[in-house]
């Protein structure tokens, strides 16, 4: 079973670097691999992206890729911005993967669902240089299972047409 979700993550790697490669609203991309698809609650997964671009807006997402038998309809996530000068600012995140019938949100191909979840939209970052995004599982038990990897992604905000 575990050679078969490493077949489908491969594959969906290749798919999803021919469609990502194009991309020029991204600013950062990164996704971290959960080891044995057990997120422990002690593995806290760090994101640092480097921003110099103060006056335009952008989009944060968290990318969440899990397996069809994920034992949830949700994952909640604590996460911590270490900003340019030290300081922090904490949030929580429900990141939802399921309608009120139990059918999967994301992306699907075979066993593996990918979920974009819109974290914080427009965002305005107030200073130059590294940023540090601290992802901690908040789901109230020591193991989450069936989470293949986490992510963030950081994008230029489309501009509104009048």
């Amino acid at each position: 079973m575990k050679k078969k979700f490493t077949v489908y993550c491969l594959l969906f790697a290749f798919v999803a670097f021919l469609f990502t490669s194009c991309d020029s609203n991204r600013i950062f991309e990164k996704n971290i691999d959960i080891p044995d698809y057990s997120w422990d609650v002690k593995n806290k997964l760090t994101f640092d992206v480097n921003i110099d671009d103060t006056t335009s807006l952008h989009n944060l997402y968290v990318n969440v890729r899990h397996a069809s038998q994920y034992p949830y309809a949700n994952l909640y996530l604590f996460i911590v911005i270490k900003f340019p000068n030290g300081k922090l600012a904490k949030d929580t995140l429900e990141c939802v993967f399921s309608d009120q019938n139990g059918k999967w949100k994301g992306e699907g191909m075979g066993d593996i669902w990918d979920n974009q979840i819109l974290w914080k939209p427009n965002v305005k970052f107030p200073l130059k240089g590294k940023y540090a995004f601290e992802y901690e599982q908040a789901m109230r038990t020591e193991q989450v299972p069936f989470i293949m990897d986490v992510g963030l992604r950081v994008e230029k905000a489309k501009k509104k047409s009048k």
